[in-house]
């Protein structure tokens, strides 16, 4: 991560008209504060009259300190995919509805922003997935996932049945409707609404939920984040591999799904003073009284 940051990216929900005037407010401060302002190409062509630079995503890697997503979680897992690779730190708006991974609000967005880029701020490593499939022992797709890989059957008919190996260890034969490989960051999202265990994004680990298993016994599982996670498939039917929900892939009878850590994290960067469990406490409404 480079700092002091200089050359900063804004990036807004997709085909959203209402993110121009928050995110043209916050581009006219960085500008006044002598940064770089460019904004993502695609949130370009929903403002009009913008004045600053446009730039594509996949053309940020050498030349940006520093991206701002004004969106919801789901903008931020699209971008934290794209941009991990690249080590650019990220710092969410939240303009959607949990926000787990957006923390800051549109109203206080200028002044902890303001904080930040005098350093005050504290540096958050999260794991992605990548998860590739092959077929015959040859790769023929892959993608990386911030919350979650999910083998699941696309359309009503009967069960999946597939093999889970770890690290190369027979592990089971599983018959469901699917199984959620889920990162810490991604406990709260789908695995959560499996039943999957809530995971502080701090631990290094990953966790298998099974979605609606034929036998109680198949219960969640929670690994090492270095496991090699393997998934051949033995009936198939209609299944496809999901990633976070943004890119899916059709799987076919005996295709080998391998699922592992991604060597780049994400670097999320939040106010002084944020704490995870008040997040759950704010977007679970674990502080109403019955």
């Amino acid at each position: 991560m480079k700092f002091p940051f200089q050359n900063v990216a804004l990036i807004g929900k997709h085909k959203a008209p209402d993110i121009a005037e928050p995110l043209l407010r916050l581009a006219a401060f960085l500008s006044s504060r002598g940064l770089n302002v460019v904004v993502d190409s695609l949130t370009a062509e929903h403002i009009e009259d913008n004045p600053y630079p446009v730039m594509a995503l996949n053309e940020m890697a050498s030349t940006m300190d520093l991206a701002i997503v004004i969106g919801g979680d789901g903008t931020m897992l699209n971008i934290a995919r794209t941009l991990s690779p690249y080590r650019i730190p990220l710092v969410g708006v939240n303009q959607g509805r949990l926000g787990f991974l957006t923390d800051l609000t549109l109203d206080n967005m200028q002044d902890t922003i303001s904080a930040m880029l005098e350093g005050k701020f504290v540096t958050e490593q999260r794991l992605l997935l990548t998860a590739s499939v092959l077929r015959n022992d040859q790769e023929i797709f892959s993608g990386l996932a911030f919350n979650e890989v999910v083998v699941h059957r696309s359309s009503i008919s009967s069960m999946v049945e597939f093999e889970v190996r770890i690290d190369g260890e027979y592990l089971y034969n599983q018959r469901a409707d699917g199984l959620i490989i889920s990162t810490p960051t991604g406990s709260t999202a789908y695995a959560l609404s499996a039943g999957g265990p809530i995971i502080h994004p701090g631990l290094d680990v990953l966790e298998l939920v099974p979605v609606c298993p034929h036998t109680l016994s198949n219960r969640p599982l929670v690994v090492k984040s270095t496991s090699v996670l393997e998934l051949l498939m033995h009936r198939t039917g209609d299944i496809r591999v999901r990633y976070d929900s943004h890119t899916h892939y059709d799987l076919e009878l005996h295709d080998k799904l391998v699922v592992t850590r991604y060597p780049e994290p994400a670097c999320l960067l939040h106010p002084v003073g944020h704490s995870y469990y008040h997040t759950l406490r704010e977007k679970l409404l674990w502080n109403q009284t019955l």
